[in-house]
């Protein structure tokens, strides 16, 4: 019987889209006060990196979309 080795692949870290790398970003608090709130990136989970880069992340004016 032979012997194989399995080969674990590790994934790489990109930088997140979302936040630049950041893990926050600023969005305006509303049309009536314009002032920018600083809200922590979900996408990466604050990290400022995401594990996959073979996920393909569309972001558009309606926010992040991950194509499945």
């Amino acid at each position: 019987m032979e012997k194989t080795e399995l080969k674990i692949k590790k994934n790489k870290s990109t930088i997140c889209p979302r936040c630049k790398g950041n893990g926050y970003f600023t969005v305006k608090e509303s049309v009536d006060n314009p002032l920018d709130k600083v809200v922590q990136c979900t996408m990466c989970d604050s990290r400022g990196e995401i594990d996959d880069p073979n996920d393909t992340i569309i972001i558009d004016a309606d926010g992040a979309h991950r194509l499945q």
